[in-house]
């Protein structure tokens, strides 16, 4: 079962939308009119269709290497220039298959996170030249106002020699040149004496809410609050990511096979290591025989994946199975590899994100 980059990208970042820690972060103001370099290495994923394909060498999933710079041009607004060296698989070639990547991508940084959005264009010089967009999103963590590490997922879309759909996971280091340290907090003046004092309403954290009635201490100055001092948090359904599952089933049949289960059970260990997530289970058949028949099929099928799942201890409420027939296929044509492709499962994950409402 491979995890597409999108899912993995944005489970990364879910986490850290929700605890907003900057111990060691410069400022935005901070990093105003300030040059950055990276390094970073990277896991690379293709199209299924390119290792279908002679014309791309029959390539697949690989890795690579890179550098970065860039610049910040305000609180919100960067850009950068990206080189990398690309080294992947082939599935009927014994050497790999290497090549260069180019890129230029504007960065946008959102507001009290060290969470960013990467947009751009990529130029491929593999066995044959190709050019790209690019969509994606990044975590940084600063080790020290100076120098911080990052992860970034990209989800890439060919602009030329098909439509194409690729994806990346990068991890790197980034060094700031000419930051500087956020500057220290100026302490509160001192009361004077009074002849008479009132009592002190003490609000150690900031927030509105005294100390004594402030059942959440320390919560983020940006946060709002409710009447206990708890920040004020919004829910809502994002779609996280799919999931392939590689589910072959007999002809006829909607009996799933031990190297199905397989996948299934990894599946639902997913699920269970993110219990707010919920599961569209879909069915999908090849087109072979009549259509109101492969439809049928590929509900039982569907129906089949939701029932080991709730076997292995995801609840019911969570999952949700649909068939499709032939209506959704992957590959066009009527060959042996297009109904094979086209006989499967997939899963669309989603989850409820969590987010704090900020003043």
């Amino acid at each position: 079962m491979k995890l597409k980059a999108t899912a993995i990208a944005v489970l990364t970042a879910l986490p850290l939308l929700s605890v907003q820690a900057f111990a060691n972060a410069p400022s935005a103001q901070d990093l105003e009119k300030k040059v950055f370099g990276s390094l970073f290495g990277e896991a690379y994923f293709t199209d299924i269709r390119k290792g279908q394909s002679a014309a791309w060498d029959n390539v697949d999933d690989g890795w690579g290497v890179g550098v970065e710079l860039g610049y910040r041009f305000n609180e919100t607004w960067g850009i950068r220039a990206e080189y990398a060296r690309q080294s992947l698989d082939s599935l009927t070639q014994n050497s790999r298959v290497t090549g260069d990547r180019f890129g230029l991508d504007a960065m946008y940084h959102l507001a009290n996170t060290n969470v960013y959005l990467v947009g751009g264009w990529k130029h491929f010089e593999h066995n044959v030249a190709f050019d790209a967009l690019n969509i994606g999103v990044g975590y940084r963590y600063f080790v020290n106002e100076s120098v911080a590490l990052f992860a970034e997922g990209n989800r890439f879309r060919g602009i030329s020699n098909g439509n194409w759909n690729d994806a990346s996971i990068k991890l790197g280091a980034s060094w700031i040149f000419g930051a500087t340290p956020a500057a220290a907090p100026t302490p509160a003046p001192q009361p004077e004496p009074a002849p008479a004092p009132a009592p002190v309403v003490v609000d150690s954290d900031g927030d509105g809410v005294p100390d004594s009635q402030d059942r959440c201490p320390n919560t983020p100055a940006a946060h709002k609050v409710d009447a206990q001092g708890c920040t004020i948090y919004t829910e809502k359904m994002d779609r996280v990511g799919d999931v392939d599952i590689e589910v072959r089933f007999a002809f006829d049949s909607a009996v799933v096979s031990p190297e199905g289960r397989t996948e299934v059970n990894q599946l639902a260990a997913f699920m269970k290591r993110f219990p707010e997530a919920v599961v569209f289970i879909e069915g999908h058949a090849s087109n072979i025989g009549n259509a109101d028949y492969n439809m049928r099929l590929s509900e039982r099928r569907a129906k089949a994946i939701a029932d080991l799942l709730v076997a292995q201890g995801v609840e019911t409420s969570r999952i949700t199975s649909k068939g499709f027939g032939v209506t959704q296929p992957r590959v066009q044509g009527n060959t042996r590899e297009a109904h094979r492709a086209n006989q499967r499962i997939e899963a669309k994950v989603t989850a409820t994100v969590k987010e704090p409402v900020l003043r």
